[in-house]
């Protein structure tokens, strides 16, 4: 079963507790301050569209693309049942987002954009270099000459410092009752981490059970190799730090986001 297959199914549950809308406002105050006149976001790896409809609603004109057909679909259902007066605020301010199916690696969209962003650590699941220069030539194709990239991603110095351990979560909506292992695996000597998952999905009407398993690989990245990758993109790193608290990177940093710009 592919990454986010059946899993997208239940993602939104997974990550009901996930704070989207203070993690749309931060993303929103780099992009004021390293773009502040900035109109036009595209997001990549845009999900369930969470973060690009929370983005829509401060006046930006997105564009999300995911390469997940079910991961649009439910992105596609938040747009459509959006209050009313939220409907009126987007059309009255043209930001109504849109959402295309694509791969971030080879995507175009055949327009240019003030901002491109890449949230929740979709850089991460870019595992090999080739698919880490494609993805940031994507960024660097969509940008307008000056244009800001963004991106998050697991940083290397905490997760070879903390290391990741077996968790598991137990969730429930008024259907499913959902409990998610996660077994991970360090493989150094390529900087990925191999996160097996074993989700189990009782229906709380029939009792059935369904058990998913899934592998995650997600590639840990480090300053010096970002920069020089980006450089190599055709695009200059202008910041790094802590996502959300703007601390700087560290050994006990797990989430980094890194900010560049786009030459001309």
């Amino acid at each position: 079963m592919s990454v986010f297959g059946a899993y997208s199914q239940y993602y939104d549950l997974l990550y009901k507790d996930k704070d989207y809308t203070g993690e749309a406002a931060y993303v929103r105050s780099l992009i004021e301050r390293y773009h502040s006149g900035a109109r036009s976001v595209l997001d990549l790896g845009c999900g369930t569209g969470r973060h690009a409809l929370l983005l829509a609603e401060s006046g930006y004109q997105m564009t999300g693309v995911d390469r997940s057909e079910d991961m649009l679909n439910a992105a596609n259902s938040q747009l459509s049942s959006a209050s009313p007066e939220l409907a009126r605020r987007l059309a009255s301010s043209g930001a109504a987002p849109k959402f295309l199916q694509g791969d971030l690696r080879s995507v175009r969209t055949g327009q240019k954009y003030d901002v491109v962003v890449s949230l929740f650590h979709v850089m991460s699941y870019q595992t090999s270099n080739d698919d880490l220069k494609a993805a940031l030539l994507t960024f660097k194709e969509h940008l307008l000459p000056g244009g800001v990239a963004i991106f998050d991603c697991w940083y290397g110095p905490a997760v070879l410092t903390e290391h990741a351990t077996p968790r598991t979560r137990h969730l429930e909506s008024d259907r499913i009752a959902l409990v998610r292992s996660a077994e991970p695996v360090l493989r150094p000597n390529q900087n990925c981490v191999d996160v097996n998952y074993r989700i189990l999905i009782t229906d709380k009407h029939s009792g059935a059970v369904q058990e998913l398993r899934e592998t995650h690989v997600m590639r840990y990245l480090f300053s010096p190799e970002v920069e020089l990758l980006l450089e190599a993109s055709g695009m200059a790193l202008q910041d790094s730090a802590e996502f959300m608290t703007n601390k700087p990177l560290g050994v006990d940093t797990w989430s980094a986001v890194f900010v560049a710009t786009a030459r001309a």
